[in-house]
């Protein structure tokens, strides 16, 4: 049986989680130019379904088309409405061979839309077609980390339903490579001062064009050598370093300006569930909190399964 929350080691699994993250770059370009800008980029992020990671449906010619990287079998399918539904494999082949094959699987597919340029969000970008650069792969570290963010991804999936107010889904960008859920106060923001490595300004602008509460996964890096789950506010208010935050091994992170949770505290926990959705729910309340959101209009109950939330009952039991 396949462990609910596997060992991750960021150092062990590096060059996977790179390889890995450098695909799925390729296959993020595609909705980036067939879909219509949606706001604050949810078209282009990916969704964890349970074989890996899939893309929005995107708009061609002939029809819809959809990109699936399945890190159970270790291949990229292209599937059409069309009827078309090819694939090959994945084996750790270099950056440049990858675009190349996924170019000419979406061409096969009836789709002409180009995926040619450069990652986003990392230092050092090379061209996809120029990226000859030796890459790893492991389908056994592969379906570990996919089985992490499936587990993460249910969790978010849960904290979201507990909010009225306008909320992204739980989905992978694949620029910075990870899983995020984000809830809105309704406000604009400051102009946020961009700044990510290539990434245009105007883009992380929109995306926080309004005041957040986000909370996320990843696999490591940018100051913490190994898989934790974050969260912040934009703007960030005042204070939140200082804020009553849980399960214990939560931690402030004051280059990151973060809460940071390690993976390893919520595997080890008694209910890794109940331990996340601690930390998402306080560090949640400490930035609402701090940032005067009107929290008794924005939130529900969390979801049950097959009742909807029983608005006649909420509304009687107010009165």
């Amino acid at each position: 049986m396949t462990e609910r929350w596997p060992e991750l080691d960021y150092e062990a699994d590096r060059p996977v989680i790179e390889s890995l993250h450098a695909y799925l770059q390729v296959i993020g370009k595609l909705p980036t130019r067939a879909l219509p800008w949606c706001n604050h980029s949810w078209h282009l992020a990916l969704r964890v379904v349970p074989r890996g990671f899939r893309s929005y449906p995107v708009f061609f010619a002939g029809g819809e088309a959809e990109i699936l990287l399945d890190c159970l079998a270790s291949r990229v399918t292209v599937e059409t409405s069309t009827g078309f539904a090819e694939g090959f494999a994945i084996d750790g082949q270099d950056i440049a061979r990858f675009h190349a094959q996924l170019s000419r699987l979406l061409g096969s597919a009836g789709v002409d839309t180009d995926i040619a340029g450069a990652p986003n969000e990392v230092e050092n970008a090379v061209p996809f077609a120029e990226d000859t650069r030796e890459r790893m792969w492991d389908e056994v570290r592969v379906a570990r980390i996919h089985r992490a963010f499936s587990e993460a991804n249910r969790v978010f999936e849960t904290f979201r339903t507990g909010y009225v107010g306008k909320s992204s889904p739980s989905h992978l960008f694949w620029g910075s490579f990870d899983l995020a859920v984000t809830r809105f106060s309704g406000r604009a923001a400051p102009l946020h001062p961009g700044g990510f490595p290539n990434l245009p300004d105007r883009v992380t602008r929109e995306a926080y064009s309004h005041e957040v509460a986000s909370a996320g996964f990843w696999l490591g890096g940018g100051g913490v050598g190994e898989a934790a789950f974050y969260a912040y506010g934009y703007p960030a208010p005042d204070g939140l370093s200082e804020a009553d935050v849980g399960p214990d091994g939560a931690y402030w992170h004051a280059e990151l300006g973060e809460r940071v949770l390690p993976y390893a505290r919520v595997r080890s926990a008694d209910d890794p569930t109940a331990a996340l959705l601690r930390f998402l729910e306080t560090t949640y309340r400490a930035v609402a909190d701090r940032m005067g959101w009107d929290r008794a209009a924005l939130e529900i109950p969390r979801g049950r399964f097959g009742r909807p939330y029983d608005v006649e009952a909420e509304r009687t039991s107010i009165a």
